[in-house]
């Protein structure tokens, strides 16, 4: 065999199962996971004795808005973010200014991120023009899925939130009968407006502490209801269709009922539902402002049951940067929060943490947010696994030490806005992440270039150019 360009030695590498091996790379992807004790000859070695090697993290959930509100972050600082974190693959939500859904706006966004990224990058649209020739077109360009947004645009923001979002179930009734035409999986942001317009109503006149006001307002009946609407619309047209954020027992049992029935319906959550209560919101205040919101403890535990049982597919982050003034302005009146969080420094070292409290095993996690993902949107066996042949994604997990979590620790342009998760006590840190066979993160340190990530479509890998016309 030639000389392998890096070689991961010494580590525990995640497959079906946890076992040491070697990890030789060779022109972006993985050429052999060989037996630790045979001979290695390689360009480039990195000793991991004691850590996990696992296939790079995919975070089908992501926001950064680029080339719109670089105060709050853009594809370099984020991505950046990303390779901090373990995360090799993000799925950039389509709001922008003004809103990705047409061709001509996609392929803007797709130039932007490829000359910025640190880590691949995969690009959602937006259906709700209804242009059935565009929409073609857009996947034919390798558009990663389409997103919905079931509610109004936020006002002021109409222009980023152009063909993403409608309050007519036909509307959306009409946007899945395309999709389902054109295969690609759609998210959907699942709300119903007419039911966040009546408790936004009451919650603004609610007695009692501001912090309880965010829940009150999009009680768990506003995000169910509309989940079972697209249930039964996914069963009617066959569109393929993705529950972002699930944060409530009642949408958990909605979508444990959607896969009973044989709906095609696959669903998400956070860590930030899974970690946090309305509890932490009194600390947190409007830097815990997130759509849907964070509920009760009861909500919480749900969602760990769901997980466990299968009802939740993967574990995504929702990052979505916002600057520290921006929810400054908040404080005291937190239903006028511009709702986001950063989540992708975190999201590895929380899970790392519920496996070595026995809640989720190694493998599980490296299911739920990287087999899964890469199968979910058609990226697997070139992501999401560790063999030979696929991508050189890997994320090299060091597990030996605690450490406590820090407001305005990271990469991430809204590092200072991580309020929810300061001072959480977790199990280790990334030591190394690996994107297309080059070392992005080292050692506590971005060492990869802009442009070491790459755009990711549907069945292609990475590692050889496709065409960008």
């Amino acid at each position: 065999m030639s000389r392998a360009d890096l070689a991961i030695v010494g580590g525990d590498v995640v497959t079906t199962h946890v076992g040491r091996a070697t990890v030789l790379v060779r022109d972006g992807r993985i050429a052999a996971l060989t037996a630790p004790e045979a001979p290695v000859d390689a360009a480039r070695v990195i000793d991991a004795p004691g850590m996990l090697v696992i296939p790079g993290v995919i975070d089908i959930h992501f926001h950064c808005r680029d080339p719109s509100y670089p105060h709050r972050g853009d594809f370099a600082t984020e991505t950046r973010a990303a390779a901090a974190g373990g995360v090799t693959t993000v799925f950039e939500m389509p709001i922008s200014k003004p809103g990705t859904s047409t061709l001509e706006r996609w392929q803007r966004r797709r130039d932007i991120a490829a000359a910025k990224a640190h880590v691949n990058i995969g690009l959602y649209a937006a259906p709700g023009l209804l242009d059935g020739p565009d929409l073609r077109r857009l996947v034919d360009a390798g558009a990663i899925g389409f997103k919905l947004f079931m509610t109004k645009a936020v006002p002021g923001r109409e222009d980023e939130f152009d063909g993403l979002v409608t309050d007519s179930l036909a509307h959306v009734y009409e946007a899945m009968e395309l999709m389902q035409e054109l295969g690609l999986r759609c998210v959907f942001h699942a709300e119903e407006q007419s039911l966040i317009d009546l408790h936004q109503a009451r919650a603004a006149r609610m007695p009692g502490p501001d912090h309880l006001r965010h829940d009150a307002s999009r009680p768990a009946v506003v995000e169910a209801t509309a989940v079972a609407a697209l249930v039964q619309m996914s069963l009617a047209t066959g569109c393929k269709v993705h529950i972002a954020h699930v944060s409530s027992a009642a949408t958990a049992d909605v979508v444990r009922h959607a896969k009973r029935i044989g709906a095609p319906v696959t669903a998400e959550t956070c860590p930030h539902y899974l970690w946090c209560t309305e509890d932490d919101l009194e600390r947190a205040g409007p830097f815990g402002v997130i759509n849907p919101p964070i509920r009760s403890a009861a909500d919480r535990d749900a969602l760990w049951a769901a997980l466990a049982d299968g009802t939740l597919d993967v574990i995504a982050t929702d990052h979505a940067p916002f600057s520290r003034p921006e929810k400054e302005a908040a404080i005291g009146d937190v239903l006028s929060a511009p709702p986001g969080h950063p989540g992708l420094e975190t999201l590895l070292p929380l899970l790392m943490t519920a496996a070595e409290e026995g809640r989720l095993s190694v493998e599980r996690v490296v299911e739920l947010v990287c087999e899964r993902p890469a199968r979910m949107f058609d990226l697997y066996p070139f992501k999401g696994v560790l063999a030979p042949g696929s991508d050189a994604d890997i994320t090299i997990y060091d597990r030996r030490e605690r450490r406590v979590v820090r407001c305005g620790e990271g990469e991430s342009r809204a590092a200072d806005c991580n309020l929810l998760f300061d001072g959480a006590e977790v199990v280790g840190r990334v030591h190394a992440t690996i994107v297309n066979g080059g070392v992005a993160y080292l050692d506590g340190a971005i060492v990869g270039e802009p442009g070491l990530g790459r755009i990711v479509r549907p069945g292609a890998s990475t590692t050889e150019p496709v065409a960008t016309a």
